[in-house]
């Protein structure tokens, strides 16, 4: 398109600048209408390195909070209430993570994608504070000597 050629050489700072750029260029209604496509050819991604960082993500997820959170969930909570604790805790996690996933395509579209991920990572850093500051260690303790730790009696 001619319309866009003001735009083809210069380099936008984010995500949110190149899309209200080439609205101003092409108009709102066409910009909405080819925003993926336009998009996908300005940007300058390496597949290789996009594919790397996923499966980066997928394995450090897969030997740390994934699974470990389960775990943890089945020796925090006292014999009597765990079958519950762990089903209300679960109910919790699956909402949460519902609600990322309502939310993320808004974020993009309202946030850019810098910003989004930067929350998602301050975020990750608080979660990480709160399990060394408030998280016992459980190793080698047997589920009966968490509970005499974890639970205060009345």
């Amino acid at each position: 398109m001619e319309k866009l050629r003001a735009i083809e050489s210069q380099t936008f700072a984010s995500d949110l600048d190149f899309k209200s750029a080439v609205a101003s260029a092409i108009g709102v209604t066409e910009a909405k209408q080819f925003e993926a496509v336009l998009v996908t050819a300005a940007a300058k991604m390496n597949a290789v390195l996009i594919l790397i960082g996923i499966l980066l993500f997928v394995s450090f997820y897969a030997v740390s909070i994934g699974p470990v959170m389960w775990v943890l969930f089945s020796e925090l909570f006292p014999n009597r209430i765990r079958g519950l604790a762990i089903s209300f805790v679960g109910l919790v996690n699956l909402t949460f993570a519902f609600l990322v996933q309502l939310v993320f395509p808004w974020q993009l579209t309202n946030l850019g994608n810098a910003l989004t991920f930067f929350l998602y990572a301050i975020f990750a850093v608080i979660g990480l504070l709160f399990i060394v500051a408030k998280v016992p260690e459980t190793k080698g303790k047997s589920l009966e000597e968490l509970e005499v730790l974890l639970v205060k009696s009345p």
